[in-house]
């Protein structure tokens, strides 16, 4: 049988049902995994949570009512009031608090309620409350953990020396994409792609040296090299004196550690990463067939003062364009998938097999529509204890 926690989902390692399996080899389909929840996940820029404001957001199809109170203090709740179910996005921030647009129930940080207005002592129990997800902020992102709440202390967010480093200046992406997460993974891994992004990068040859893979992670080193071709301007400011050299040889390292995903590329006798990119996919509907892209460019300062401001903007439209360039692959991909009704993937990469298992091994069912309850153990509405009266402590 299958094991689901309290809240309806799937534990990772748990027996896959059988309608996730390929009916002729019975493996478990990749583009029917879910994204395990007991991480930690970015789900908004903290700039777009805005002082007394709210931001609506999604994890596999939960909403999340994002908003920072007066404190600066951003809170993240299911979206959606336990009395009338309208969206908590649309609600107004009071203090701490957030007060239901509709007939102003007012709910604390955590999801309870604190104040029913026209509420008196003959009233019937009001419900609980909703529930109220672990927030954090670094990196210039606001982290949700939308799993077990009592894992989220225990469980840390990524370490990213270079963010804070002077050395180094960060460009942010958020972007959706319209495909499983596993896909971009996937894209990222595998550098024989490069054909792809013939028209920005000109021919390089990757080389695989080395890859290495444990249970949570999937790590390849590859060597590049130029073979001729028209470069895009941008590329050779990133990469500095690596890719944009005619003769440039540049070693390139990407990791999924689950769930996340990074890259460095280090040129040849250079000391340090010419660039750092961590990146983390977040499923937003309940199906996982379309994801969010946070990603974090750490890029190299050079030596002459004002030179990679000068650059940004080219740099910036070089990462758009081979963004793009994936973008339409891997949603091709899904587009595939979705025609298909299962993965005729013939894939022969033993880097990528590798990975595909992490994904699966890590990863949890996802969940049938009727099961999503982003109320968990609230579901029932009720709240068993005293009626307090119109302010509810």
């Amino acid at each position: 049988m299958t094991e689901t926690d309290e809240a309806g989902t799937f534990s990772a390692g748990a027996e896959w049902p059988s309608a996730h399996r390929d009916p002729g080899t019975g493996t478990v389909d990749l583009r029917r995994v879910g994204a395990n929840p007991d991480f930690w996940y970015p789900v908004a820029l903290s700039k777009n949570v805005r002082s007394k404001r709210t931001f609506a957001t999604t994890f596999a199809g939960e909403r999340i009512a994002l908003y920072r109170g007066q404190s600066g203090t951003v809170y993240a709740l299911e979206d959606r009031c336990a009395h009338r179910q309208v969206p908590l996005s649309m609600g107004v921030v009071e203090g701490e608090a957030l007060r239901c647009c509709y007939h102003a129930w007012a709910y604390r940080g955590d999801g309870r309620i604190s104040q029913i207005p026209y509420l008196s002592k003959g009233d019937g129990r009001p419900p609980r409350g909703v529930r109220g997800y672990p927030v954090r902020e670094a990196y210039g992102l606001v982290f949700a953990f939308p799993g077990d709440p009592d894992k989220a202390a225990a469980t840390p967010l990524p370490d990213l020396p270079a963010f804070g480093s002077p050395r180094y200046r960060t460009m942010t992406y958020s972007r959706t994409v319209r495909c499983h997460y596993s896909f971009m993974h996937e894209n990222l891994l595998d550098m024989n792609h490069q054909f792809l992004h013939r028209g920005v990068v000109g021919k390089l040859r990757p080389e695989l040296l080395d890859f290495r893979t444990d249970e949570r992670s999937v790590e390849a080193r590859y060597l590049f090299s130029h073979a001729g071709g028209k470069r895009n301007r941008g590329a050779s400011l990133l990469a500095a004196e690596g890719i944009g050299g005619s003769d440039s040889r540049d070693v390139m390292t990407i990791r999924t550690q689950y769930p996340y995903q990074s890259l460095d590329l280090v040129p040849e006798n250079a000391e340090r990463p010419a660039f750092r990119l961590w990146v983390a996919y977040v499923p937003e509907d309940a199906e996982q067939r379309r994801c969010h892209t946070f990603g974090l460019l750490m890029i190299e300062k050079p030596r002459i003062p004002g030179a990679l401001q000068m650059a940004w903007p080219l740099i910036r439209r070089f990462t758009e364009r081979v963004f793009a360039e994936d973008r339409m692959a891997v949603e091709a991909e899904q587009r595939a998938w979705d025609e298909q009704g299962a993965d005729r993937n013939r894939e022969v990469f033993s880097l990528i097999l590798d990975v595909r298992e992490v994904l699966r091994t890590n990863g949890v069912p996802i969940r049938p529509r009727a099961a999503v309850c982003g109320a968990a153990s609230v579901c029932d509405g009720l709240d068993r204890g005293p009626l307090p009266g119109a302010d509810i402590p």
